[in-house]
């Protein structure tokens, strides 16, 4: 397994909506091993492959940082076909916007279908913190952030920070680009 670099706010990948996955082999399964071993280590509880450069329908989940005894799930190819329930406001943080928290309001439930590591198709209902984590991972497959679930008038407050992280990002593109990896 190996640590992956996380893509920063204003890297590009980041807002490209990503590719299904068409083929299902120990590269899909090493490369979600070894997504979760990368959000793992940055303390996370979900990760898009977007956020680790790979434009690819691929999202994990690691809910053992709030449940004890669960354990990582992939889900490939998810698509959320229902949200449902009252909506609820809490604090959303994300690996690819290092620094900055803001309250953002969803949906309490979901009905997600998607396929494992296989190709075994699922259908799944998701409440809570794990509904909410699956969405924002889904949202990240389709090139949105969840600042863009905010206001305006919040936006503008946090531009300066916004701006200076697409700055970072662009140089750690360019490192990217020289390693290859992009």
């Amino acid at each position: 397994m190996a640590l992956l670099p996380i893509r920063k706010y204003g890297d590009p990948v980041l807002r490209a909506k990503a590719k299904p996955v068409e083929i299902f082999d120990e590269s899909l399964a090493t490369l979600a091993e070894d997504m979760i071993e990368t959000m793992r280590d940055a303390e996370g509880i979900g990760l898009a492959a977007p956020q680790i450069g790979q434009s690819l329908c691929l999202i994990v989940v690691d809910m053992a940082l709030i449940e004890e005894g669960k354990e990582a799930v992939a889900y490939v190819n998810p698509v959320i076909q229902e949200r449902y329930g009252e909506k609820y406001t809490i604090e959303e943080g994300c690996l690819s916007i290092p620094g900055i928290t803001e309250n953002v309001t969803r949906e309490q439930n979901i009905r997600l279908t998607y396929q494992d590591l296989a190709g075994n198709e699922h259908e799944e209902e998701c409440s809570d913190t794990l509904a909410r984590v699956i969405m924002h991972e889904v949202d990240h497959l389709l090139g949105v952030f969840f600042t863009d679930h905010l206001g305006s008038m919040r936006l503008r407050m946090l531009s300066k920070k916004l701006n200076a992280l697409q700055f970072e990002a662009q140089k750690e593109l360019i490192e990217f680009r020289k390693l290859g990896l992009a």
